[in-house]
């Protein structure tokens, strides 16, 4: 019977290996973010078109679910009340930046304790104008957060009740992606360095197709491992979802 050879490899071999495994790594990298671009955009011409016939008036009388009123048998102060309970008089002819005072009103059904009318302190400006701890936006996480340059979209924001200000109180605002899927950065670079032979850390992260050719290849003898603890180190490789670690 004839003689199998052994199998020999050299480390001059491995190393080009290893060079063309990240090169076809990078290039699937960026692939996927180009698509995920893509259909971020798709789907952002697709929201601004449906919002185009969206209105944000208020339903008659839907306020009294958050208002107190007879059948609920709290009563408050009335000047105590935040938005939907009260409706100011938010005239434009104050002056931006200057605090202004507003004279609010109770809404009707709505039951509270002392006069129905008072004045109520705030800034005079725009909600949209209104900084970030002042409002909540809807968060969407169907972007990705490490794409360069930075990724941003639409979304729905609404002012915080007990904000007084001009305009409509729900506006769409740009912001930055950014989200995370509760990957954690100190397990991946753990891994990266224990078991990065096997390709953990791939695995961990999502990249299974890099993670199976690590796991056979064991870690590119070492080199791949290094590579790979590298960028985790530096926050270049990260989830393979598009989100952020925590």
């Amino acid at each position: 019977m004839p003689r199998l050879l052994p199998l020999r490899i050299s480390i001059k071999d491995c190393l080009v290996l290893v060079i063309l495994v990240i090169f076809n790594t990078i290039h699937i990298t960026d692939m996927a973010n180009n698509n995920m671009d893509i259909q971020s955009k798709e789907k952002k011409v697709k929201e601004d078109t449906s919002d185009k016939g969206v209105t944000f008036n208020e339903v008659e009388e839907e306020y009294l679910k958050s208002c107190p009123y007879a059948d609920k048998g709290n009563i408050s102060l009335c000047s105590s009340l935040l938005y939907p309970c009260i409706s100011c008089d938010r005239s434009i002819d104050c002056r931006y930046g200057e605090f202004y005072n507003y004279n609010c009103t109770v809404k009707p059904k709505v039951m509270c304790s002392g006069s129905k009318t008072f004045n109520r302190t705030a800034i005079c400006r725009f909600c949209y104008q209104t900084e970030r701890w002042e409002h909540r936006c809807d968060q969407k996480a169907n972007c990705n957060s490490l794409a360069s340059p930075l990724n941003f979209y639409l979304t729905n924001c609404t002012v915080s009740d007990d904000i007084i200000c001009l305009g409509r109180r729900k506006f769409l605002k740009k912001i930055r992606c950014s989200w995370t899927a509760g990957t954690r950065w100190g397990t991946a670079l753990l891994l990266a360095l224990t078991l990065g032979g096997f390709g953990a850390d791939r695995f961990y992260l999502g990249h299974w197709q890099e993670g199976i050719g690590k796991l056979f290849s064991f870690g590119g003898l070492g080199v791949w491992t290094l590579v790979d603890a590298l960028l985790i180190g530096i926050h270049h490789l990260g989830p393979a979802d598009g989100s952020l670690y925590i």
